[in-house]
């Protein structure tokens, strides 16, 4: 009786696992890296930058406008590890997952209206675009 407890859980178990992949294998980028980066990316990125370096939202709206780049920002890093976005298993999957944490970061800042956290935030961010574009974008940030 418990093997076939055992074996009933393993088959369910597999079987997820092979739902999921099949749910992943239907995913289908649609524009080159460089539109995704500048269609998303960047103006997620450039909100959040130019908030704080304009001293941080002054009111609801602002506060309103950088939760939901932020909130743009850490989906997307979650887009860039998708099958078909991903350019490797190393680097480009912990970049990836960086960029989700300092959106995750910056949203909860933002949606509790911390100046202080965004600030900190923002320069995660600054760090977090440095080391990816030093490593996949060489012509922009030569390697040492």
């Amino acid at each position: 009786m418990r093997v076939i407890g055992l074996l009933s859980i393993g088959l369910l178990l597999i079987a997820g696992m092979t739902f999921a992949q099949a749910q992943q294998d239907q995913t289908q980028p649609v524009g080159t890296m460089m539109e995704f980066m500048y269609s998303m990316v960047h103006p997620a990125s450039n909100e959040i930058l130019l908030a704080v370096n304009r001293g941080g939202p002054q009111n609801d709206k602002e506060w309103a406008d950088v939760q939901r780049s932020a909130l743009q920002l850490a989906e997307s890093g979650n887009l860039l590890i998708m099958r078909g976005r991903a350019r490797d298993q190393g680097e480009w999957m912990k970049d990836a997952k960086a960029l989700v944490d300092v959106g995750a970061a910056a949203y909860k800042a933002a949606k509790a209206k911390d100046a202080n956290a965004l600030t900190s935030a923002s320069q995660q961010l600054d760090a977090t675009c440095y080391a990816c574009h030093k490593q996949y974008r060489p012509n922009v940030h030569p390697k040492s």
